[in-house]
């Protein structure tokens, strides 16, 4: 009986043993094939610092080869445009640990992405001694443009091809010098300016006037207006307890759609708000994409939308300019003029174009995709021309290129301090459409702070 007993025991305690090794194996199977890239790139995993002892680390280069990070030694790293590409190249510190292209491909880099970068110590005995490159989407001339053409204010330039969504600038103001994080560490995580922010992605702002393209073609999709009807600008629009007036006093008088963004007449558009109404604005907001979120190596800020259900009257006319609650990133807004010179497409943004390893082999190559469909192609061309004219006699003229039809629309964004200028648009230069958005924070108006910027970077693309 009691031997009977003990066989039980045993059986029933290796049936346990066996169940619990059987769920370890599944579990360590689950990690290695369905996680292991996940964990690879991972910012707080150590082996691609620890990997760095023994691999030359592979380069970040542009897209036209031109070096932005390199490690001329193991152990050692060097970028050679310092803080006009930091917010893009990130830093890599062991301490500290690493950020942007550095993090996001930090696997590759260090050549623990490839299958034999999975299998742990190992890997040591096979892996190559050199970690993979990577290629990016960005133009360093032109990111260098956008970086000086900023000067000393703080802000941020984002310039993409609107037919493929590859991100040619990303440049934020003010930066930091990537080579030795660590010194610098404690000073930059306390100064007021923010340096360590990519103002591109990371920075959330009141749109102003800038969003009155997205408003007019949500009143064109609804019905609420059509392409020749007048208005009468008085200079003020009273709401309830609060008023929208018109930049710097002006008074535009009985206006049409097409002169009302071209001369940026708030009343209008705090009008067609009114017409819209919450519901119809907050489809509008979701067709152009603002309640989505780029991700990976271009992950940004989540807009901040209102409650369109509960907007009281002052505030509906308010989002109808671009103020309220309302704030996104430059990042979206250079996709909104995106959707305008794209056929109302907008393609989804990226930023690394190829992997390629030691031996040259090209391990990624990206493939563009469609993110969303914003509006139709006739709405597109419709407003994609007024803001053409916005350009040509409107207050965007700071932006005209000879020779260049050049679209945009001006912001002057008010917040808690001196207004923000905005300026986004789009050209097509040497038969490619690429789109844009400016940010010079507490600066003024967009049409003279922002859109000379503009001008600087489609002239660098022309003489390139």
């Amino acid at each position: 009986m009691v031997e009977r007993n003990n066989t039980r025991y045993i059986l029933r305690t290796a049936i346990i043993l066996l169940l619990a090794f059987s769920c370890l194996a599944l579990y360590v199977v689950y990690l290695q094939v369905w996680e292991a890239d996940r964990l690879a790139e991972h910012p707080l995993n150590r082996r691609a610092a620890l990997a760095e002892d023994s691999v030359l680390r592979g380069s970040i280069l542009d897209r036209k080869g031109e070096v932005l990070a390199l490690s001329p030694n193991v152990g050692e790293r060097r970028y050679p445009y310092g803080r006009i590409m930091a917010p893009v190249t990130g830093y890599l510190d062991d301490t500290i640990g690493s950020t942007g292209i550095e993090a996001y491909k930090g696997a590759e880099l260090s050549g623990h992405s490839r299958l034999l970068g999975r299998l742990g110590p190992l890997a040591q005995i096979f892996s190559s001694a050199r970690g993979d490159d990577v290629y990016l989407t960005l133009d360093a001339a032109l990111q260098e443009t956008a970086y000086e053409a900023l000067g000393e204010r703080r802000g941020a330039v984002v310039m993409l091809d609107a037919e493929s969504g590859a991100v040619l600038v990303l440049a934020s103001r003010p930066s930091f010098d990537p080579s030795d994080i660590q010194a610098q560490w404690d000073r930059l995580r306390q100064d007021k300016e923010s340096p360590l922010v990519n103002r591109a992605l990371q920075g959330l702002y009141p749109p102003g006037s800038t969003i009155k393209p997205l408003i007019l073609d949500a009143a064109l999709e609804n019905g609420v207006t059509n392409s020749k009807e007048v208005f009468d600008c008085t200079g003020a629009l009273k709401v309830g307890d609060s008023v929208i007036h018109e930049s710097h006093g002006a008074v535009h008088g009985r206006i049409d759609v097409e002169h009302a963004l071209i001369e940026s007449c708030n009343t209008t558009f705090g009008s067609l708000a009114l017409r819209l109404g919450g519901k119809k604005l907050a489809d509008a907001f979701r067709r152009f994409g603002f309640e989505e979120t780029a991700q990976g190596e271009l992950a940004e800020a989540a807009a901040h939308l209102p409650d369109f259900a509960s907007l009281g009257q002052g505030d509906t006319a308010q989002i109808g300019i671009g103020q309220s609650t309302l704030l996104v990133t430059p990042l979206h807004m250079a996709l909104l003029a995106a959707a305008f010179a794209n056929d109302g497409v907008v393609m989804k943004p990226y930023m690394v174009e190829r992997v390629v390893t030691p031996n040259g082999i090209t391990l990624e190559q990206h493939r563009s995709e469609k993110w969303f469909e914003a509006t139709t192609a006739a709405r597109a061309s419709l407003i994609h021309g007024f803001m053409e004219e916005v350009v040509q006699e409107g207050t965007g003229t700071a932006a005209a290129l000879r020779g260049v039809r050049v679209a945009g629309k001006t912001g002057t964004a008010e917040n808690s301090g001196e207004d923000h200028a905005w300026f986004i648009g789009s050209a097509e230069i040497k038969g490619r459409k690429v789109a844009f958005a400016i940010l010079v924070e507490n600066s003024g108006g967009g049409g003279t702070e922002a859109a000379p910027i503009a001008r600087k970077l489609l002239e660098k693309l022309q003489d390139d």
